[in-house]
């Protein structure tokens, strides 16, 4: 059985369960018509999941199961609430649709009582709710990474035994894998190389199939601190990169970096968007306040601006580059804009820089990416671990399932950032509060 939650995630779940039965309690379908106005992307699961059922579904509805797209195994039904059994909303105290599609499920089971009846659900109170009816409940894992602490994270440290390893890679700007390894390297996959005091950086080149030496540089004022923000800059630099992900704490220079690379390569692209997932994908929640659309979105794009002046205050005022990130504001060659905006567009010759996209789902991940057009480089930077989205964590988020999906692809690059260099201040913080 799915509540709401799961069809406003993921709109084909009941396409996931293989040759069991899906039952949807009439509950849903409820709020599911509460949710089909708009133009946000749970707006757009409800409207997609109620046309499905439209061209599956018959007048016998509510008394028969449903083939599944014509299968033999695995059928669907709508399930409606009343029955003689336990009423949930008796037990909490309270009328509330959550506690009617508890009855549902009880009702499912107490009239087959030779199948095992599951609640599935992105909404983890109502699971431990079910729980406490003695209900099997379990949250959707479909689109999900399985195990969070293995997940990618673009770098590896190799302890050399043969100093001259390292030696050879900066004479020649170049290893050969078997050197270093057995394996082949996962594709621009970053490498610390030490031996003996000495070490260097390499990243594993897809094109010409050797660990090549990253230079240190600085990128538009930006100077690196440590070898994790050297290889995100070299991922955000790479021509051949045309999708890059940076996860990490606050603190660690993930929207920094992001942004300052894209100042360096404005000559490349026509324009440079930035982005941050605060507001939905749709305009609803910047109606609130005054002003016009960019006066409403500038408050929740503020961290955006915060980044932009510290790479100004890097330059004097009047200076060449400081001028630059004026003009290129007031001719909209550098826009901060929210996602609704990119809806139905093609994104083409542009580097589009989405912030805090661990509140994205896969979905809406998804979305922007088929976005792009040609000549587009498109960057998503978050902390897997800080989710402020209903119904997602660090398991199910947009950006951890991208990270988990694309790190075969020669076109991404990924990094994970573990150190902060926010401020001092900030790392003690960080550690013991």
């Amino acid at each position: 059985m799915l509540d709401t939650s799961v069809l406003l995630y993921d709109f084909e779940a009941v396409k996931n369960f293989q040759d069991n039965d899906v039952a949807i309690p009439i509950t849903v379908l409820e709020e599911l018509d509460s949710f089909k106005k708009g133009n946000s992307v749970t707006n757009l699961h409800a409207r997609e999941f109620i046309r499905y059922l439209d061209s599956i579904s018959d007048a016998n509805m509510l008394q028969e199961w449903i083939p599944i797209d014509g299968r033999k195994s695995g059928r669907l039904k709508v399930i409606s609430n009343g029955g003689d059994h336990v009423d949930a909303n008796k037990v909490f105290g309270s009328k509330k649709n959550d506690h009617d599609i508890l009855n549902a499920a009880l009702r499912l089971r107490a009239d087959n009582p030779e199948i095992r009846v599951i609640l599935v659900s992105k909404d983890i109170n109502l699971r431990l709710k079910a729980r406490a009816l003695n209900l099997e409940a379990e949250d959707y894992e479909t689109v999900q990474v399985k195990n969070i602490d293995q997940l990618y994270k673009g770098k590896t440290e190799l302890i050399l035994e043969d100093p001259s390893v390292i030696a050879k890679l900066y004479e020649q700007g170049h290893l050969d894998p078997e050197d270093l390894m057995e394996d082949t390297p996962p594709l621009n996959h970053f490498y610390i190389l030490k031996s003996h005091g000495s070490s260097a950086l390499g990243w594993y080149n897809p094109n010409s199939r050797l660990i090549e030496n990253i230079e240190m540089k600085n990128i538009f004022g930006i100077h690196p601190r440590n070898a994790e923000q050297h290889f995100a800059m070299h991922a955000l630099m790479n021509p051949n990169v045309l999708l890059t992900t940076i996860t990490g704490s606050a603190g660690t220079g993930k929207t920094l970096l992001a942004l300052a690379s894209a100042l360096e390569q404005r000559s490349q692209f026509k324009q440079i968007y930035l982005a941050r997932p605060i507001i939905p994908l749709s305009n609803r929640d910047i109606g609130f306040l005054p002003g016009d659309a960019n006066a409403k979105i500038d408050p929740y794009m503020q961290p955006l601006w915060d980044n932009l002046s510290f790479i100004k205050n890097q330059f004097k005022e009047n200076s060449k580059q400081y001028k630059k990130i004026d003009e290129m504001i007031q001719t909209d060659k550098l826009r901060i804009v929210p996602l609704a905006y990119i809806r139905g567009r093609s994104l083409s010759n542009v580097i589009f820089i989405v912030d805090e996209a661990q509140n994205l789902t896969p979905h809406e991940i998804k979305t922007i990416i088929t976005r792009a057009g040609e000549k587009t480089k498109i960057v998503f930077t978050g902390d897997i671990f800080q989710i402020d989205t209903p119904y997602l964590d660090a398991q199910s988020n947009g950006l951890s399932y991208l990270v988990d999906r694309m790190h075969a692809s020669p076109l991404y690059a990924h990094i994970n950032l573990e150190k902060g260099e926010r401020s001092e201040l900030a790392n003690i913080a960080s550690k013991l509060l």
